[in-house]
């Protein structure tokens, strides 16, 4: 066995070296799937602001997370980028799909750039598919002096 020193000096400054390079160590972040996704460097949505999302639809559930039966008009997303309340208008797709939408709705499976439209025909849902849309944010959350129109 190596010894260090016969100094207690030495012992102590070698243990507290080992010990805080071992707190180091501990805290130290490891860059995978899941931290590279919480940074997101792409900046939160303001007010007028025209943004390319991705749509999916979804046709089943009972009640939404604002608590209201779900219907044509509303829209799921991440809450980090489009609070609940927030009224979005969504372009460059079908003419059938194109209007204006509320968040009214979450889901784990939302996230990001990614909104989720409501359509009653499941069979409806399922062919839109996943498709590029252009969004435009009319209204952030439920205040409406946080509105493009004023």
């Amino acid at each position: 066995m190596l010894l260090l020193s016969r100094s207690l000096r030495r012992k102590l400054l070698a243990t507290l070296l080992a010990a805080f390079c071992f707190v180091l160590l501990y805290n130290a972040t490891v860059i995978d799937s899941r931290t590279v996704a919480s940074r997101d460097s792409r900046p939160t949505p303001v007010i007028g602001s025209k943004l390319a999302f991705f749509a999916t639809a979804y046709c089943k559930g009972e009640t939404t997370s604002a608590g209201v039966t779900p219907q044509s008009g509303i829209a799921a997303s991440d809450p980090a980028l489009l609070p609940e309340g927030s009224v979005v208008q969504v372009d460059g797709v079908a003419d059938r799909y194109r209007g204006i939408y509320t968040v009214m709705d979450t889901g784990p499976k939302v996230s990001g750039r990614h909104i989720d439209l409501y359509m009653w025909s499941c069979t409806e849902a399922l062919s839109f598919g996943k498709r590029p849309i252009k969004l435009t944010v009319l209204r952030l959350g439920w205040n409406p002096r946080n509105s493009s129109v004023k």
